[in-house]
């Protein structure tokens, strides 16, 4: 019994040289897709780089009728050239497009901010160091700001709102206001979180000696009061622009989507992954040989870059299918913005496309489309389990503002009425995840609220 269960799926589960490399092709990222093109034509002489006519057979576009149901059948386009004049890939220069800005943006745009101020952020952003901080003199950056026809005067006020953003820090000025703002951003209780703020003001230097005896006569306290609020100093990230670094090196779109002529049209960034095609001339040779003393090893690298060629084909093919399914149940996103992200599974997107799960996960894990509100991990477009029930976390956060906004001046909607109203909708989510969606979006706790609700009242 059990030989016999082993012997099935020992059948079933084969993995063949040429499906091996297929799965690993689709896993692959735009940039790491590139690197491996580029090896294996180093590699395969009956490999070639070409402009025109490549062996992988895929198309570059799929058009999405917007009027049409979903689930429709995907109509194939010609293929775009490489020279075309709207390729916004050929115009944005490197790092411009990096999730970790956009991401960075998005939060100000959820809190409200006007298209100007966006503007300001947009320009700080660019003046930010690796290290996170902002490394040009105020007086440069104001220049800059008025060359730009932005208000200089709001430098300020934008840059503390960017610097209260995930990651917290980025464009303070130097390691004392990055660690100040981490500090005061911290939102659960946190023990010695006083005498962290003395160390970040005055004492950062004996930071590094990590002796909390000495720290404790600099600051007149016990060494223990010293250790704990070192601890918590030392928690915080003096680099947060690290990350930021990272993801612009990390980050190209493997995919965008922009409107078409009947609605949406989705394009593979063929700027990052070199069209192949197998050597004609040397192909043509090997048919006439027939199996020639000599030839093996052509032949066999022959068979190896047919394989490639077809993994090639398979990845960039079920990777336009996805998305193009993904944007007929995202129509509302791409129309109006992250807020109108509608609640889509895994398996949603398997059984439109036929394929299974598992394809669709290693097909949208780390890679990365480009769309008319900024570039997004294709997993964004996914469910995240919220207590229970599948919502788009966008979604939620701006039901969450749509609430808030509809609520009484005189008696602004605490969280916990919130989760009771959200629960009315079918989303179940709990009183921190409302508040930590508040913090995001810069809306202040019911309190607040209302203070500044009775304060407008009198001045009226």
């Amino acid at each position: 019994m059990k030989a016999t269960l082993s012997q099935r799926l020992g059948q079933n589960l084969t993995m063949t040289p040429h499906l091996l490399q297929a799965i690993g092709l689709l896993q692959l990222d735009a940039i790491r897709l590139e690197q491996e093109v580029r090896r294996v034509l180093d590699s395969n002489p009956m490999l070639e780089a070409c402009e025109d006519d490549p062996v992988d057979g895929a198309e570059d576009c799929i058009e999405i009728d917007a009027e049409g149901p979903i689930g429709h059948a995907f109509e194939r386009t010609t293929m775009l050239a490489d020279g075309e004049s709207d390729d916004i890939f050929a115009r944005l220069p490197a790092g411009e497009s990096t999730d970790m800005r956009l991401n960075l943006l998005e939060q100000l745009a959820l809190r409200g901010l006007a298209e100007d101020d966006l503007a300001l952020a947009a320009l700080i952003l660019d003046h930010v160091a690796d290290s996170g901080y902002l490394e040009v003199a105020p007086e440069h950056l104001a220049d800059a700001a008025r060359t730009a026809g932005l208000a200089a005067e709001r430098i300020e006020a934008v840059r503390h709102l960017l610097m209260r953003c995930e990651p917290e820090g980025i464009g303070a000025r130097d390691v004392r206001e990055c660690l100040a703002v981490q500090l005061a951003e911290l939102r659960e209780p946190t023990p010695g979180r006083s005498l962290a703020r003395r160390i970040i003001e005055g004492h950062l230097e004996l930071l590094a000696s990590h002796d909390p005896l000495r720290m404790a006569k600099a600051l007149n306290i016990e060494p223990e009061q010293a250790a704990e609020a070192m601890a918590v100093v030392l928690r915080l990230d003096p680099r947060p622009g690290a990350r930021l670094a990272r993801s612009a090196d990390a980050v190209v779109p493997d995919v965008r989507i922009e409107p078409g002529r009947r609605g949406w049209r989705v394009v593979l960034n063929r700027r990052c992954t070199p069209r192949i095609r197998i050597d004609p001339i040397s192909e043509q040779l090997l048919d006439r040989c027939d199996r020639q003393p000599g030839t093996d090893t052509l032949r066999e690298l022959l068979q190896q870059a047919r394989w490639f060629a077809r993994g090639l084909c398979t990845r960039h093919e079920t990777l336009l299918k996805v998305v193009a399914a993904i944007v007929e149940h995202q129509q509302a996103f791409l129309r109006t913005g992250a807020g109108a992200m509608a609640p889509l599974t895994l398996k949603q997107i398997a059984d439109a496309v036929g394929v299974h799960e598992s394809t669709v996960s290693r097909i949208t894990t780390g890679k990365y489309v480009q769309t008319p509100f900024g570039t997004f991990e294709l997993k964004r477009f996914f469910a995240v389990r919220l207590e229970g029930a599948e919502v788009s976390g966008p979604a939620v956060q701006s039901m969450v503002r749509k609430l808030i906004e509809t609520e009484a001046p005189s008696a602004p909607l605490p969280d916990d009425a919130i989760v009771v109203l959200l629960a009315r909708q079918g989303v179940r989510i709990a009183r921190r995840t409302v508040a930590k969606y508040r913090d995001i979006m810069g809306i202040a706790p019911a309190r607040e609220r209302q203070r500044r609700g009775r304060s407008l009242a009198c001045a009226h």
